[in-house]
């Protein structure tokens, strides 16, 4: 399986392009399968790549049309619904990475996975921005002995679109859930219509208007933090850089009260920022839990049902992050 190539499905799209350009760059000999029911498109994103194929894709059939031909790990970047490629990964004991599903969608993935528990590495990479928010948040909390409050807030530039396969996301999951899923004082909660309505600081002091978001950062946050109270909001509007009249950007601010390492009450307040938009800061997670699944930096991944910020390496992703211009900052 060494020389096998790494199956995206979707590879050709937005974020699968760049998740490639990320791969390659940082593994120049790894042979990547782009596959899409586009042939042509494919096969023109595989020949800019480098070795790289195009391939078309089935998912009505058990092999995706692959036939036997090995395959080192699967990462499929649009919404599958009917699991075409957590089906095939599966049956093959292969690794395998979804980033669309939403957090009311996950129970089949999870299906899957306690029926064959032993069978290979699946990771639910649908927190935001693929582990941007937990992976930067759990290195925040590192000054805490204990947590109260956790508030994540997502500013998306208006400018940043991420292409057509993103945005048929937030319309299915803004059509199906328009609660958002949250933690008040210990208990789960759906926030809705004006509980749902909230506001934060852009980096650079903004105001932003902005809503509740069901994102499954809320649930491994509380799970990892202990923290009672948790919540993710969303916004749209003018980026911090933008407004400096810089390209667009993304941010994420991170909020966190409780208790700091010396007993005494302790709140923080930091951002995440990317000057590439949101499909950069998305790639960046993505392929370095390509990597780990893979083993491309140290043994593969084990058997198991993860989060992003379970396999990636905090020191590693803030270090990618800031050799790719991005930053996690305090604010005060």
């Amino acid at each position: 399986m060494t020389s096998a190539p790494v199956l995206l499905m979707g590879g050709s799209g937005s974020i699968g392009r760049r998740t490639a350009d990320a791969l390659r760059a940082a593994h120049r000999e790894l042979p990547l399968l782009i596959g899409g029911r586009d042939l042509g498109k494919a096969r023109e994103a595989a020949s800019e790549i480098g070795n790289a194929e195009g391939v078309r894709l089935d998912p009505d059939i058990p092999d995706l049309g692959l036939g036997d031909r090995p395959v080192r790990a699967v990462a499929v970047f649009y919404s599958d619904e009917r699991l075409a490629s957590l089906h095939y990964a599966h049956a093959r004991n292969i690794p395998h990475l979804g980033i669309s599903s939403g957090v009311f969608e996950i129970a089949p993935e999870i299906a899957i996975y306690m029926h064959r528990p032993e069978a290979s590495a699946i990771v639910l990479g649908y927190e935001w921005l693929v582990g941007a928010t937990t992976v930067t948040t759990l290195e925040c909390a590192k000054a805490f002995s204990r947590i109260e409050n956790v508030v994540i807030s997502a500013l998306v530039d208006e400018q940043d679109s991420g292409g057509p396969a993103v945005a048929e996301d937030f319309e299915r999951l803004n059509k199906m859930l328009p609660s958002a899923l949250s933690r008040r004082d210990g208990a789960w909660i759906w926030r809705s219509g004006n509980d749902a309505k909230a506001s934060f600081r852009a980096i650079d002091g903004t105001v932003i208007e902005a809503s509740g978001f069901s994102s499954i950062d809320v649930a491994s946050l509380a799970a990892e933090t202990g923290a009672k109270n948790v919540e993710f909001n969303m916004g749209t509007g003018v980026s911090s850089s933008r407004r400096r009249g810089e390209p667009k950007s993304t941010e994420i601010i991170i909020e966190l009260t409780g208790e700091g390492q010396d007993g005494q009450s302790l709140r923080s307040r930091h951002a995440v920022f990317h000057p590439g938009g949101a499909a950069a800061l998305t790639a960046l997670g993505t392929s370095m839990i390509i990597e780990r699944l893979a083993g491309l930096n140290g043994s593969p991944t084990p058997p198991g049902l993860y989060f992003p910020y379970q396999i990636v390496d905090r020191s590693a992703y803030l270090s990618r992050l800031k050799a790719e211009g991005g930053d996690l900052i305090s604010l005060g």
